[in-house]
This record gives C-alpha cells, sequence and structure tokens, in this order.
C-alpha cells in the first residue's frame, strides 16, 4: 500500500508546500554558505575542476580560470560527503504554536531546508525523533523519497509522552552513529538535566542546537481569566491574565529560562541557533552559517 495513503490531503499539501519553499530557498547561494560553514579544505591537493554553482568561491584556481577563461576549483582529499543527524523533540509542548504555525511545523521546515542543501551537497541526512524515548529512526540516505519521509514523519508523528527527555535520543545517536556528524538538535529544552549527556555527545558529533519558541511562551496576552495546561505535565491552572504584575512575572521567568538555556550552550562551545515561531528562521540560520565561516 502507498505510505501517503494514510495522510489526509491537508497534511500533503503541507508536506508538498514544505518541499517547495525549501527548493526554492536553497538556491546557489545558501548552498554556498552551508559549504563555506560545514565542509572542511584539507592539506592534500587532489584535482582542478570546472566550478560548480554552489562552489565555495575561495577554492577558485586563479590561474586555471585564467587560461580557460571559464571559473575552475581546486578540490581536496578530505572534501568528502558528511553525514547530517536531525534530532527532533515531538513531545507535547512541540504541538504549539499560537500565530501561524507549530514548533513542530517550524523543525520540518528547517529540517527540509536543511536537508535540500545536504542533498545538493552530495551529503546523507538521517532523523532521529523523541520524547521521553526514542519515538523513531530513519538511517542516514540520500534521495529526494528519504527527504520527503523526514518532513512527513516529524509533521504526522503523534507521540502518547508528555515530557520530554533528550538523555535516551542523545545515547541512542552515540551507540548508531559511530563516527562523527553533524547533529541538529531541535526542541525547546523544556525536558531537565540533560546537560552531562549533552556535553558528552557534543564531543563526539558537531552539535547546533536549535531552540523553537513561541511568542505566548513569552509574552501573556491581557485576556482575563484563562486555563492553561501545562504541555509536558498535563497539568491544569486558572490565571487572570489581566494582572499586569503576573504578565511581568511570567515574562521574566520565561525570558530567565531562555537565557539560561543559551548561556549553557555558550560556556560549553556548543552551537546555539534561536528561532521564534513568529519570525522568519532563514534569517537566524544564515546568520549562523556566516558566524560558522568566520570562527574557522
Amino acid at each position: 500500500m502507498n505510505e501517503n495513503s494514510f495522510l489526509t490531503e491537508e497534511l500533503l499539501q503541507k508536506i508538498k508546500g514544505i518541499q517547495i519553499k525549501a527548493r526554492h530557498l536553497v538556491n546557489d547561494s545558501f548552498s554556498g554558505e552551508y559549504v563555506s560553514a560545514f565542509k572542511g579544505r584539507g592539506i592534500e591537493f587532489e584535482e582542478v575542476r570546472e566550478y560548480i554553482p554552489g562552489d565555495d568561491i575561495r577554492a577558485i584556481d586563479w590561474n586555471v580560470t585564467a587560461r580557460q577563461n571559464k571559473p575552475f576549483i581546486k578540490t581536496y582529499k578530505d572534501e568528502r560527503e558528511l553525514t547530517i543527524m536531525f534530532v527532533v523533540d515531538v513531545s507535547a509542548s512541540a504541538h504549539f504554536g499560537t500565530i501561524s504555525k507549530f514548533k513542530n511545523e517550524i523543525a520540518a521546515e528547517i529540517t527540509a531546508l536543511l536537508s535540500w542543501t545536504a542533498l545538493k551537497n552530495n551529503d546523507k541526512v538521517g532523523l532521529i525523533i523523541f520524547s521521553d524515548h526514542v519515538e523513531h529512526y530513519l538511517p542516514p540516505k540520500k534521495g529526494r523519497g528519504h527527504i520527503w519521509r523526514l518532513i512527513r514523519d516529524i509533521l504526522t508523528f503523534k507521540s502518547s509522552a508528555r515530557k520530554t527527555n533528550m538523555n535516551i535520543p542523545l545515547d541512542f545517536l552515540n551507540r548508531v552513529q559511530k563516527k562523527k556528524t553533524i547533529t541538529f538538535l531541535i526542541s525547546d529544552f523544556q525536558g531537565d538535566n540533560f546537560d552531562q549527556q549533552l556535553l558528552a555527545t557534543s564531543r563526539r558529533h558537531e552539535m547546533i542546537a536549535i531552540n523553537v519558541t513561541d511568542q505566548r511562551e513569552i509574552d501573556l496576552p491581557n485576556i482575563g481569566y484563562i486555563e492553561l495546561e501545562d504541555a509536558e505535565t498535563g497539568d491544569f491552572r486558572i490565571i487572570n491574565t489581566g494582572s499586569k504584575t503576573l504578565r511581568d512575572s511570567y515574562k521574566k521567568a520565561s525570558m530567565k529560562r531562555l537565557k539560561n538555556i543559551k548561556q549553557f550552550f555558550e560556556r560549553n562551545g556548543i552551537d546555539y541557533i534561536d528561532i521564534r515561531t513568529d519570525q522568519f528562521y532563514l534569517d537566524e540560520i544564515v546568520k549562523f552559517f556566516r558566524y560558522r565561516e568566520k570562527k574557522r
């Protein structure tokens, strides 16, 4: 049976839309940013070949280019394929969003964008979906159909677990991927006690943390009494959003939590990208790629 037969027309259109959007965004310029941020240049020269859009312009051989009247680049032995892993949180808090998209939709779009870029650069991509345990694993592969499946699985996966436990999927990553990978950990980081396992994993793999936050997790609207449910615990609480003191206290606590998360990653030398559901994520990812390029 066709694996898409269980998808609603709405979901099919959403997946197709994400793919089209990602492919459109992965232009020559963005692909070049990816190469500059992640592809290494070795010390052993391999060959000179004709320039392909998206190649790192720093590798252009100007002498050959002048003789042939078209651009050529030098390639090196360590410019090999990479393995990109996406470790994506699908616990209850991922199915939250108040502006235009849920956090899991943002995660799917970012995964699609980076997957298409990896595909264009002949890299493999894999996926680990987790909540308080490993929910689903797709081993690294290449191909358009594989990227379709990554997007579909992130969007459609329904976990019965409410809480987040990052220790288990990170340990799983270390067991199934013996060689070094570039790992994008996409979550809202609402779990606890993941510090040591995350640090251990960052020593084995190149880790990039992407924190996806909704604005309503920072600012409460002034709409009177409302009943809130904690997505991670299931607890209900009635609060008065008309109270400025309460709204200010809520925002202060939220900003402190986000600041602590960012400082943890910065303190331990782990790359970090802050994404908001009400803002376009591409700008932050491009900014990160350029930062990576300067840091190398």
